[in-house]
């Protein structure tokens, strides 16, 4: 087996820049997959986390309402998680919500006690050991630029030469479609970077949270919105924003891409889904923009926050959001399949909390593909 990774390190990229959170498979529409690789990728990245000796915290986590509109897709996520098989889950009304998480502030909220945070790169690095440990080898610094079938192999081509394989998998994140589109797969959907800014609380050595605090999603976006976060260095952060950008590496904000920012101009589904999501899209800028306002989305469910405040610049993710050729933010995760290889075409939250049960779908469906 052989592993080629675009970058120096494992983890470079949405790995090793998001929230840190085992998710539980409370938010996902029954029977998708993401439903049912996020409750199964839970179990074994705990597992995995046990064999391997790596950190984790099942700290749990609070949805929290705070306005009677919000009841309803309380209800909803509530319903999604019972049907996806989540245990533990509790509503919890606004005297409850204080004995679970003292700092927080609501009319009601779920309780999802099976979430919990980790250290994702430690995880892949984890990861790369094995595949070492059983004889594969990863391949540092060397970019995938399309893969083609000839006779019973399929050959990946990157810059100064190629190698062969029976079967490939790609999985290549923020270019994910341009490797599969130059493989022969359809050009829809496009994948769009949207940063997720991060804002360091203060506190002070302390402890502000028990948990994670998660305000009720908008049930339209592919996105959790604001929420409060620990992570398991004890950090406690807020975020992420969800801000369209120029640049699928675009970990400071007005970074610059001309290929990518041609990709997001000429691509049909970007204009209908700002026609849609525009009042969206200034919200997320004026959070970029203004700190104040992004803590003060916060504080409204974690009020001590504002108390707190913030410390130095935002720390950034990219996310590689797939959109339709429709305008659609596609919500599940997509794969797609050319001749000997399979694409991994969206996948973002929960990918990294589903990734074991993602990969154990991948090698099913190649076992499928060549069986006699």
């Amino acid at each position: 087996m052989v592993v080629l990774e675009r970058e120096d390190t494992v983890g470079s990229h949405q790995t090793g820049h998001n929230s840190g959170v085992i998710h539980s498979g409370v938010y996902y529409t029954p029977g998708s997959l993401k439903a049912r690789l996020c409750v199964e990728g839970a179990r074994l990245m705990y597992e995995y986390c046990d064999e391997r000796g790596i950190a984790y915290e099942r700290c749990g986590k609070l949805i929290v309402a705070v306005r009677p509109d919000e009841l309803e897709r309380l209800d909803e996520i509530e319903r999604r998680g019972r049907l996806n098989g989540v245990q533990g889950l509790r509503r919890l009304d606004a005297a409850d919500i204080g004995e679970v998480e003292p700092e927080a502030r609501g009319i009601a909220a779920l309780h999802c006690p099976s979430t919990g945070i980790v250290d994702y790169r430690q995880v892949t690095e984890e990861l790369r050991k094995d595949v070492i440990e059983r004889g594969g080898v990863v391949r540092t610094g060397v970019e995938a630029r399309r893969l083609e079938r000839r006779g019973d192999r399929t050959v990946v081509e990157y810059e100064g030469g190629s190698c062969t394989a029976t079967m490939a998998i790609t999985c290549a994140g923020l270019w994910s479609d341009r490797l599969a589109v130059a493989s022969g797969a359809s050009p829809d959907p496009r994948i769009v970077p949207f940063r997720g800014g991060y804002l360091h609380v203060r506190t002070k050595g302390g402890q502000l949270l028990r948990g994670l605090v998660y305000p009720v999603p908008d049930p339209d976006l592919p996105f959790l919105g604001v929420h409060v976060t620990k992570h398991i260095d004890g950090e406690t952060v807020i975020g992420p924003t969800a801000l369209l950008v120029g640049s699928r590496t675009a970990y400071r904000i007005w970074k610059l891409r001309i290929r990518d920012m041609l990709d997001i101009a000429t691509w049909p589904g970007v204009w209908r889904m700002a026609r849609v999501y525009w009042r969206t899209g200034i919200t997320e800028m004026m959070m970029a923009a203004r700190r104040r306002r992004f803590v003060r989305a916060a504080a409204v469910y974690v009020p001590r926050v504002a108390e707190l405040g913030v410390d130095g610049p935002d720390i950034g993710g990219v996310r590689a959001q797939a959109v339709a050729r429709d305008g659609t933010l596609v919500d599940d995760f997509v794969i797609s399949e050319t001749p000997g290889a399979m694409h991994v075409r969206n996948a973002p939250s929960p990918a990294a909390t589903s990734s074991l049960a993602l990969a154990r779908e991948l090698v099913d469906r190649l076992e499928a593909a060549t069986a006699p």
